[in-house]
């Protein structure tokens, strides 16, 4: 034994890595949070970016597709007027199928008139009757542009409990059907009241006001020269619609809306569509336009002060 080399054979045990000495699940959740971080990042980014990038991303992410062309076209656009203190900003549409260069050119002449129709009105309006400014707002809607003439407290477009339109609100409209009677646009007028009950007669309620006061203001914007052909639709809406909508007693919710509204499309294979109005108002392809839902001008309706719009 003492010429012999001795052998030593050493074992080394390996594993245990994951137990709770390990150190991999550190790395699996550096990696977690690292992801978290950029998503709240990118999230935060997206809240502090203007109203009309979010408004553009979100069009282009509805409007993709993989045997298309994606996003906006260059005939899409966000606008901005301050309303009721916020903002409304919406685009008119989708984007034309690829290779419609006639439709996207046609489209954007569309756009400019219009744009030019609503800059015409905000100036006229401005610089003729810069009193009641902050009661006509104009915005772009999906089917065009709307004119909202509000109320506020101490200067009503309607006389005390009646739908006869005061002197102002005339003024107003007479403005409005000088930049608009020239152009070929259908016209929808609506009434819109706020929630404060009309009166107790069960017979004549916000409804009956709201789309009488809509059928008082055609008739004095018929009387402005606008031509009756364009009328597509004369309707109230009570208290249904709030521009306030956290406030429907607001009186800023008592307004006229006239909706000024892009030309018909014809549809794929069959005749034109309805009207263009908002969604919930739109006529599906192949359907009549809506009739016009129109009242005479009733003679001034009185009530009892504490119950009158």
């Amino acid at each position: 034994m003492e010429g012999q080399k001795l052998t030593i054979i050493k074992k080394v045990k390996k594993g245990g890595g994951a137990g709770h000495h390990g150190g991999s699940w550190k790395v699996a959740f550096a990696d977690f949070m690292t992801a978290m971080m950029a998503f709240f990042l990118l999230m935060w980014l997206l809240s502090m970016g203007p109203q009309k990038k979010k408004e553009d991303l979100a069009n282009y992410f509805k409007t993709f597709s993989l045997f298309g062309e994606g996003g906006v076209s260059s005939s899409s656009v966000s606008l901005s007027d301050d309303a009721a203190g916020g903002k409304t900003q919406v685009n008119p549409g989708p984007s034309s199928p690829s290779g419609d260069s006639g439709g996207d050119q046609d489209g954007d002449a569309e756009h400019k008139e219009m744009e030019a129709m609503k800059s015409k009105i905000q100036t006229d309006i401005k610089s003729r009757l810069a009193e009641v400014k902050d009661q006509v707002v104009i915005n772009e809607f999906e089917g065009g542009i709307k004119v909202d003439i509000m109320d506020k407290n101490g200067q009503p477009m309607f006389k005390l409990g009646s739908t006869e339109l005061t002197d102002k609100a005339k003024q107003v409209l007479a403005v409005v059907a000088a930049d608009i009677k020239d152009s070929t646009r259908r016209i929808e007028i609506e009434g819109h009241t706020d929630a404060v009950a009309y009166s107790s007669n069960q017979k004549f309620g916000n409804w009956e006001l709201s789309t009488a006061r809509a059928s008082a203001a055609r008739v004095e914007l018929e009387r402005d020269g606008l031509n009756p052909a364009l009328l597509v639709r004369v309707s109230g809406y009570a208290a249904t619609e709030p521009i306030i909508k956290d406030n429907p007693f607001d009186p800023r919710n008592r307004r006229i809306s006239i909706r000024i509204l892009y030309p018909q499309k014809p549809a794929p294979g069959g005749p034109q569509a309805g009207g263009t109005g908002p969604d919930a108002k739109q006529s599906g392809p192949g359907q009549a336009p809506p009739p016009i839902i129109a009242l005479p001008a009733p003679p001034p309706t009185q009530v009892a002060p504490q119950l009158v719009k």
